[in-house]
């Protein structure tokens, strides 16, 4: 069997504000052409997490490489090799998708051929082209969210990060970016994607669940419906959640 390259790995990651830890002691490897879904509530330190992968937010302590580039030393060659589409929807209303991939082309250095060539691939792969002229104010939210995985795209890198892609949309528009996210694996990305709906978990090749900072289970979502004995994401989460409060109750009374 092919032995997997790792993209991401982290060895006991903590961030902490004063006295509150947000992450803590995450311990993972992420491999080529993976889906790997970070789970948990609003709070659990999911985006805290990607921000210190992002090279956006420095951590307190531990180790974390990104595409083979240190966390600490080597933020600005990570940003270079990461895509990054943030929760809230971060490109211009008053520009077209085709003129906020031109713009977004002109900050990643991309020359004008190869904005050229990739904004033609971008809007058929995320099944814009008609759509190419129109502000992007006036797009439905679903076709918001597409165009910033186009843009998170641009430069082609081998690793994307989703911070919460699909809060707000419809279902109908969520199976629709899940189809994309899959298509992007398939092309050889690696593809983080935070989210709070637990159904999400299914399309995901791992799942990372998170609650109050820590890393309460990791593994592919039928091994962990196997191991609770549940049918879906939603009941192995509430199990989970059951398990740690109770643990932490024990610890606390000793």
């Amino acid at each position: 069997m092919k032995e997997r390259n790792i993209s991401v790995k982290t060895n006991g990651l903590t961030r902490r504000f004063g006295n509150f830890t947000a992450v803590d002691g995450v311990s993972i490897e992420v491999y080529e052409q993976e889906i790997f879904g970070f789970l948990g509530a609003n709070g659990a330190g999911k985006t805290t997490l990607i921000r210190m992968l992002c090279g956006l937010l420095l951590p307190t302590e531990g180790e974390a490489y990104v595409a083979g580039y240190d966390v600490y030393r080597e933020v600005e060659q990570i940003k270079r090799h990461i895509g990054y589409m943030s929760q809230r929807f971060s490109l211009y209303n008053d520009l077209t998708p085709s003129e906020n991939i031109e713009f977004y082309g002109g900050i990643y250095g991309l020359t004008d051929e190869e904005i050229k060539h990739r904004k033609q691939e971008l809007l058929s792969q995320v099944g814009l082209e008609e759509y190419a002229d129109k502000l992007t104010r006036e797009l439905p939210l679903g076709f918001k969210q597409r165009l910033a995985l186009g843009c998170a795209l641009l430069h082609n890198p081998p690793i994307v990060f989703l911070d919460e892609p699909t809060s707000g949309v419809d279902p109908e528009a969520r199976r629709e970016f899940w189809d994309l996210i899959h298509r992007t694996a398939a092309q050889g990305k690696t593809v983080f994607v935070t989210t709070h709906f637990m159904e999400e978990a299914e399309y995901c090749h791992r799942v990372m669940m998170m609650q109050e900072g820590k890393v309460i289970a990791l593994d592919t979502p039928g091994r962990l419906k196997e191991r609770y004995q549940k049918s879906t994401m939603q009941e192995v989460f509430v199990a989970l959640e059951k398990t740690v409060r109770e643990q932490n109750r024990k610890d606390k009374a000793v």
